[in-house]
């Protein structure tokens, strides 16, 4: 019974991961892709695009890393509440915790990186016009 209980919390630690990754991606992407029309404005005003992706990569990635501090802090909180039904792991496994939270910062840079480099290109007239 305990083994079947670990193959389910693995699996839906696994979806957990997952969605969460899915859930940072549309988000940062979103916040990024409004902001493309003052990233016109900027390149209009002789900003150059690697300025501009790397101030959005430091914004969002900050952005990212309070979140990630905060649902650390959670995660180390409710890991007792989790040691019943772990089998041979400990409740505080920091590999499991490390590789999730890189994971997500991986995915939360290339969010950011994307979008960012795309409203980056975009054409200042174009960018005014739709405003």
């Amino acid at each position: 019974m305990p083994m079947i209980a670990t193959g389910m919390l693995g699996a839906f630690s696994l979806l957990a991961v997952l969605l969460a990754s899915l859930g940072i991606y549309g988000v940062v992407s979103f916040a990024v892709a409004r902001r493309s029309p003052k990233m016109g404005i900027r390149i209009a005003l002789g900003a150059e695009p690697l300025q501009l992706i790397n101030m959005v990569m430091r914004e969002m990635l900050a952005t990212v890393a309070v979140g990630l501090a905060i649902g650390l802090g959670l995660a180390l909180l409710a890991a007792p509440a989790l040691a019943p039904v772990l089998y041979q792991v400990p409740a505080v496994d920091t590999v499991s915790f490390a590789i999730g939270a890189l994971l997500l910062v991986a995915v939360a840079t290339l969010a950011t990186y994307l979008p960012a480099r795309r409203a980056a290109g975009v054409d200042p007239v174009v960018a005014l016009r739709a405003r």
